[in-house]
């Protein structure tokens, strides 16, 4: 099994705050965390408001623990989810936020192809804009983002 090494973690977490700054987007939170759901590494800029860590770790916790993208998380709600997300919540204590901005980290050069690593979820700017540098800093580590987004 490949593990999500602190290394990646870190260029994941400073290469989506990058992106963040060249675009010019609001203070961005960025939370990692490795295959276990346990917190790899995590940054909040400064002006960041004050939800935005629980926000980021809500995406990057539920992304992980549905093994799909935020993109298709919020399909999935979207499209009639609403009594599966309230049983979600009280299952997952309130702690997913089912939305972009919510990546899976995929390794595609491990043992299995594709196999999920971790997660990204970043919030401080729209949920677009907040995946946008999620992907990139993804990308930026040598790892394979999955948004949810099937195009």
């Amino acid at each position: 099994m490949t593990v999500l090494t602190l290394d990646q973690a870190s260029k994941i977490v400073d290469q989506a705050l990058a992106k963040g700054r060249e675009l010019k987007l609001q203070p961005l939170t960025v939370v990692v965390l490795d295959a276990g759901g346990q917190l790899k590494a995590m940054k909040r800029e400064d002006r960041s408001s004050l939800l935005r860590p629980e926000i980021a770790m809500g995406k990057a916790w539920g992304t992980l623990g549905m093994g799909f993208g935020g993109r298709e998380f919020a399909r999935r709600m979207a499209a009639g989810g609403g009594g599966f997300m309230q049983a979600l919540s009280v299952a997952s204590g309130g702690r997913i936020v089912p939305v972009p901005g919510g990546v899976l980290i995929r390794d595609g050069a491990g043992e299995i192809p594709g196999e999920i690593i971790g997660s990204v979820g970043i919030s401080g700017d729209t949920s677009d804009k907040d995946e946008t540098c999620a992907v990139h800093g993804i990308k930026s580590a040598g790892l394979t983002p999955d948004t949810g987004d099937p195009g």
